[in-house]
């Protein structure tokens, strides 16, 4: 029963971000090709902040934290096969998306991402939670209706949350955009 309401999950979380789009996206690709030259679309801009500058990446954010679900935890884990910490999923992503790289260290990555209001949240932004008694000690990638992606510790895998969650809704911590295109 679990894996099937899993399933549906997935696929309805899937048909949310597909429907909401004027277009239906590129299906994510976890290789990037190394012939086809890419321009860099993660910048340093306003002064401090980095955005990703392509139209397209809070869809591909999302779709490739979707095909992370159940991805296993590995405390600093910098990639899927060997499992992944939560700084270390949107390192990853944002790395599979841009070809740029993040910092590995969630409070690292909410210095270099622009602050906006929880009430701002849209799919591809970043939600940070304190956890430890520390700023920005967690973070997931928000994906619309309430919920988020994250890898939440050593005992589960990737999944998805709802913000209003007992245990995330009174240790959210703010959130953050570095996608430039959903100003």
């Amino acid at each position: 029963m679990r894996s099937s309401q899993s399933s549906l999950i997935i696929v309805a979380a899937t048909a949310l971000v597909l429907t909401a789009c004027s277009t239906a996206p590129k299906p994510a690709s976890n290789a990037r090709s190394l012939s086809a030259p890419t321009q860099p679309t993660l910048s340093q801009r306003d002064g401090r902040y980095f955005k990703l500058q392509d139209e397209k990446a809070a869809e591909e954010i999302v779709l490739y934290a979707l095909g992370l679900l159940g991805t296993g935890y590995r405390f600093g884990g910098n990639n899927p096969e060997a499992g992944l910490d939560c700084s270390g999923m949107v390192r990853y992503i944002v790395q599979e998306v841009s070809g740029q790289t993040l910092p590995h260290n969630a409070a690292q990555i909410a210095d270099m991402t622009r602050p906006i209001s929880v009430a701002e949240l849209r799919p591809g932004d970043l939600v940070f939670f304190n956890t430890l008694n520390r700023r920005h000690s967690h973070m997931g990638i928000y994906m619309g209706d309430g919920r988020f992606v994250h890898a939440p510790n050593s005992r589960s895998q990737i999944r998805i949350e709802r913000l209003d969650n007992t245990y995330f809704r009174p240790r959210i911590d703010g959130a953050r955009r570095i996608v430039a295109s959903l100003n």
